[in-house]
């Protein structure tokens, strides 16, 4: 039953995510859905544990109600998608 009542959250917008953003490498990761704050606060010492352990640094978290449409973001990636766009339209002018 649980489940079913955070899957109808998740679907709405209001089920509750750990937000995790790392400067080092440097990614947003979501950990979820959860149907409250309390339960999310409760999991988010293993998601930092496994960052920490496999390098992560500089840990932000947020507990936050939110639909992430991706579960992981490589801001590295991104910036650099941005960068050589940027190139290739500035190369066309």
């Amino acid at each position: 039953m649980s489940e079913i009542w955070t899957s109808v959250l998740n679907t709405v917008g209001l089920a509750w995510w750990v937000e995790v953003i790392t400067e080092t490498p440097r990614c947003t990761y979501y950990f979820g859905p959860f149907s409250s704050g309390k339960e999310a606060e409760e999991a988010q010492g293993g998601y930092i544990e496994d960052l920490e352990q496999e390098g992560a640094q500089g840990i932000k978290v947020n507990v936050k109600r939110c639909k992430p449409s991706s579960l992981t973001i490589d801001d590295e990636v991104s910036q650099m998608n941005s960068r050589n766009g940027s190139r290739a339209l500035s190369s066309q002018l």
